[in-house]
């Protein structure tokens, strides 16, 4: 049985790979490397069960291809992982093309190409931006109505939506998964290395966007992996919704909090200096809290809160960065 995952060069894509590798699993990696990094690989030690194909998710002709090109090396391809997707937020608001082609479109053509392989479980990545903004409302699997603010989060919703169009064509089994702010190695993107870069550059003066009062729900990286794989392996009830939030029990942390531990942690000296306004870009949430009481019913939460996952995230974060990874 082999595994592809998509977006597998990236962060959680990484990640994942490297915990079904140690559960015994073939995986195909196909990534076209937009944000994950060739030296990442040096993470996983060599492994005959592991295949990496660059590949432009994007293009249906291009999954065909490299399909095609590994379909006889391996017994079946049985699931698909699909964490591929913009991680530029902002970049998706200035130019919604790249989140059509990279969010909703990797998506789109991977059902496809699970249609025509006749691959049956679908895996795939959602996130919290799909609910919009709802202040500090706790939000649930069933909150609504879902108005996303941002083109990400237009794109996720719309993956979600051809998602459950499979679901109820071909598909055996899905799960999607809405995600939290996630934080851990290897960081491509997000607030911890967003501080570093810049207090690399500027070492005495860290230029927070927003006014630091945005509040944050955030899940270290392995919380997310054991969570995500407990939840594919856990049978559900008949008609049961197949959406999971996961994410942290209690309140989310602010980003002046966030701030002040990698200035301590990376340089002490650093004047921390807020914008006067109440979010960072067009499209971000400034607050939002995850009701996830239905992953804890069926058996999963995470073992490190929102600051625990932070404090963990900066010390590796940091270690990357001396050994000059980032």
């Amino acid at each position: 049985m082999s595994i592809i995952v998509a977006g597998g060069a990236g962060f959680i894509g990484l990640n994942l790979t490297k915990e079904l590798l140690k559960r015994g699993k073939s995986i195909i990696i196909l990534d076209n490397f937009s944000n994950g990094k060739k030296l990442f690989f040096n993470r996983i030690k060599n492994s005959h069960s592991l295949k990496v194909i660059e590949c432009e998710l994007s293009r249906l002709d291009e999954i065909y291809k490299a399909i095609e090109k590994i379909k006889y090396q391996v017994e079946s391809i049985d699931a698909i992982w699909h964490l591929a997707a913009n991680s530029d937020i902002s970049n998706g608001i200035k130019n919604p093309k790249i989140d059509l082609q990279d969010t909703f479109m990797t998506t789109f053509n991977l059902l496809e190409a699970a249609k025509k392989y006749s691959i049956k479980d679908f895996f795939f990545t959602s996130s919290s931006a799909v609910y919009g903004n709802h202040g500090d409302k706790k939000i649930n699997e069933n909150s609504g109505p879902l108005i996303p603010i941002s083109n990400y989060g237009a794109m996720k919703l719309a993956s979600e939506a051809i998602c459950f169009s499979a679901y109820e064509s071909f598909l055996k089994k899905l799960r999607i998964y809405r995600l939290p702010n996630v934080v851990g190695t290897p960081a491509t993107h997000g607030v911890i290395l967003d501080f570093i870069n810049k207090l690399n550059k500027k070492p005495l003066k860290l230029e927070v966007l927003g006014n630091g009062e945005q509040r944050k729900s955030f899940l270290h990286v392995n919380d997310l992996i054991e969570g995500m794989l407990y939840l594919s392996e856990t049978n559900l009830e008949e008609n049961c919704n197949p959406i999971f939030n996961l994410g942290q029990k209690e309140l989310s942390v602010k980003v002046s909090w966030i701030a002040k531990q990698v200035v301590l942690k990376f340089s002490p000296k650093a004047e921390i200096v807020y914008e006067n306004k109440d979010r960072g870009w067009l499209g971000d949430i400034p607050i939002f809290s995850y009701d996830t009481q239905k992953a804890i019913r069926f058996g999963w939460s995470p073992k490190m809160n929102s600051e625990q996952a932070i404090n963990l995230a900066i010390d590796q974060i940091i270690k990357d960065h001396n050994h000059k990874i980032i």
